[in-house]
């Protein structure tokens, strides 16, 4: 008995909808994501610049009335949550307006959580243990979703690290071999010009 209502805890609170995505955004270009939740769903936006320029974008969400939920300019990474104040579709967009020709690789996820209406029961009280029990286990699952989202960026953050590291690398790679074929043609030039000094002319 208790093993099946553990199953069918894990399934209540487990039922959280998480979207993640990685899209290219162009230069001059905007790119909006949608969610058609209803009032009162708790609702999360993270994400996270992988590539492309100075790693940060424009990020803006909007409510189903046109309400401006938020907005955060040249931002690197950010994490953000609310809930849903009317029924509707809610936008997300990522603006690259600022940007004259370099595009900008987003990843991001979208969360649906569960809505903050409370729910009547069919009889009376909830037993304590079941209170207790379906307590930890919403703990537990919003703890494992933040265990997988900060995996995720820190996945990121170890690619976007790994290319600066090689970037730099081959940078430092390339002017050393460009200062070893300057100094070669030095030590060239300066030998044949002081064997001119050397050389014994004859005159005919």
């Amino acid at each position: 008995m208790h093993f099946e209502l553990f199953i069918l805890l894990i399934l209540k609170f487990g039922y959280n909808i998480c979207y993640g995505y990685f899209v290219t955004v162009d230069a001059h270009a905007e790119e909006c994501f949608f969610d058609n939740v209803a009032m009162g769903t708790k609702l999360g936006l993270t994400f996270e610049i992988s590539e492309g320029g100075f790693l940060d974008i424009d990020v803006k969400i909007t409510g189903p009335d046109n309400k401006l939920i938020y907005q955060g300019d040249r931002e690197t990474s950010g994490k953000y949550t609310f809930a849903a104040h009317m029924p509707g579709v809610y936008t997300y967009c990522f603006s690259n307006k600022m940007s004259t020709m370099t595009p900008k690789v987003v990843m991001f996820s979208m969360e649906i959580g569960e809505t903050s209406e409370v729910k009547e029961k069919d009889g009376a009280t909830d037993d304590v243990e079941h209170t207790k029990l379906e307590n930890m286990i919403g703990q537990l699952s919003n703890t494992l979703r933040t265990v997988k989202h900060e995996q995720e960026y820190m996945g990121v953050r170890d690619r976007i690290h790994r290319n600066i590291n090689e970037s730099t690398n081959s940078r430092v790679v390339t002017w050393a071999f460009f200062e070893a074929l300057v100094l070669i043609i030095m030590v060239i030039g300066q030998v044949m010009y002081l064997k001119r000094f050397f050389e014994v002319r004859r005159v005919v």
